[in-house]
């Protein structure tokens, strides 16, 4: 069924785009993120393990948001790790475990990233497919990574 809600059928498509690459971006930081959790070790062991607990647990929600989000625009929602790894600008690290210092940086980065993405996406959102609901979606969305990458920065200092 056609959907109308005031944006074209291009900038739906568009909008359902931006955020597909969003989902796959998330998704490789969430596998990432338990990925820490599982292997950190240390003297803040179970400090940093349940911190990258809470962290998974936000991205996993947002994630689902997501992928609803996509479906509420009218378009498909990938599924496959195949596709999240395509598609996502953030890397995996196979074979490597690092201390949990570089973990932190590593993550860090990655969140800081995906800041960096939200703000044109909700520009793009804004401006090119006058879809107020997905640029609201995605402020939320940036607020919560700025949080967490303000955690992360604070255990670096």
């Amino acid at each position: 069924m056609k959907i109308d809600i005031g944006i074209s059928e291009k900038s739906l498509k568009n909008s359902a785009q931006l955020l597909t690459n969003l989902l796959a971006n998330e998704m490789t930081l969430y596998i990432k993120t338990r990925k820490s959790h599982w292997n950190v070790s240390g003297e803040s062991f179970m400090e940093l393990h349940k911190l990258f607990e809470t962290h998974y647990k936000e991205l996993e929600a947002s994630i689902d948001e997501i992928a609803e989000r996509i479906g509420k625009l009218g378009q498909p929602t990938i599924g496959t790790m195949y596709e999240f790894s395509n598609l996502s600008g953030i890397k995996e690290n196979p074979g490597k475990y690092p201390s949990a210092r570089v973990m932190m940086k590593e993550l860090l980065t990655n969140h800081e990233t995906i800041i960096i993405l939200l703000r044109a996406d909700i520009q793009d959102s804004t401006e090119k497919n006058k879809d107020a609901g997905t640029a609201d979606f995605l402020t939320g969305l940036l607020k919560q990574h700025e949080t967490i990458a303000w955690v992360l920065r604070r255990y670096l200092n």
